[in-house]
């Protein structure tokens, strides 16, 4: 991306939290379903690859079903963005009632024992706003973890943005973030992180949907390690204004095996729970990238978009 590109891209996501957040709630809503409307019809690369990969996850779906799927999803990915630019505008009480999670005693109960606790998440709904909840509903802090945005305006926007939703962030840069995660979990603190995409060397193979693809081999690692409680989560919107959730069952550290071996049988759980997840609400899964390695060796016909 050039100078020019980045200082667009920094000034429209600027454009996005001055104004939208001051938006009336029912005007914010209708702008970003018009948006996702507009983006739809365009049937522009980045639907393309929505529609293939939910092709993956609703398999005997039609080509008129996947078309309706990612209209869907298009509107749930700007519901996603209408809401962050609005969260910091949000009173205490609207965050507090704007997201009900199925099986929360999961983690309440988690966070009672003092154990550290990591929630692992898809890109599914609005985990910014699952994470303003979990601080606000809760009174619980928690770290997370950011990849670097370019432009460096944007990123520290980004950041700026989460930690006045009470987050700790931490950069992903070099696997210095492990050793800070590692720390806040032995002190008994809740770490989140999204857990569905990692294409790096170091990202863990997994069936997802029948075919092979990669996820970050973080979330297993650290609760090897410090002995955390690991439990997935997936998110999901309905007709209302309330985001709906469920934290699954934990995922347990094996009683045999090496490190690699246990991560691997640990992500696949993880993998398999998010499935289950998006499976059932394929239409609130913002994967407008490429995910199944599978893909890749077609990479000229898609490109990459920001999720």
């Amino acid at each position: 991306m050039s100078g020019a590109q980045d200082r667009v891209t920094d000034a429209l996501y600027g454009l996005g939290w001055a104004t939208v957040k001051k938006l009336p709630e029912p005007v914010a809503t209708r702008l970003g379903r018009s948006i996702a409307d507009i983006a739809w019809k365009k049937r522009g690369k980045g639907v393309l690859r929505l529609e293939a990969n939910l092709a993956r996850v609703v398999p005997d779906a039609t080509p008129e079903r996947l078309r309706q799927l990612s209209q869907a999803g298009m509107r749930s990915y700007l519901r996603y963005w209408m809401e962050s630019f609005r969260l910091p505008a949000w009173s205490t009480e609207r965050i507090k009632n704007g997201f009900t999670p199925k099986d929360v005693h999961y983690l309440t109960e988690a966070l009672d024992s003092d154990k550290g606790v990591i929630l692992a998440l898809p890109h599914m709904g609005n985990y910014d706003l699952a994470g303003a909840w979990v601080t606000t509903k809760l009174e619980t802090p928690f770290t997370t973890v950011a990849e670097r945005l370019k432009p460096e305006t944007l990123y520290d926007r980004f950041v700026a943005y989460r930690e006045g939703l009470g987050m700790e962030v931490l950069p992903h840069t070099g696997g210095a973030a492990f050793g800070t995660l590692a720390r806040r979990l032995r002190a008994g603190g809740l770490v989140c992180l999204v857990a569905d995409r990692d294409l790096s060397s170091s990202g863990v193979e997994v069936k997802f949907f029948g075919e092979t693809t990669r996820m970050p081999a973080g979330p297993a690692m650290l609760a090897q390690q410090t002995g955390a409680l690991l439990l997935p989560v997936t998110l999901w919107y309905d007709d209302s204004a309330i985001m709906r959730g469920r934290v699954h069952p934990p995922v347990d550290v094996p009683e045999t095996g090496t490190r690699a071996e246990k991560t691997s049988v640990m992500t696949q759980a993880l993998a398999d729970a998010f499935a289950t997840g998006i499976a059932d609400h394929p239409e609130d899964w913002h994967m407008l990238q490429r995910l199944w390695l599978a893909d890749f060796e077609n990479a000229g016909n898609f490109e990459e978009r920001p999720a």
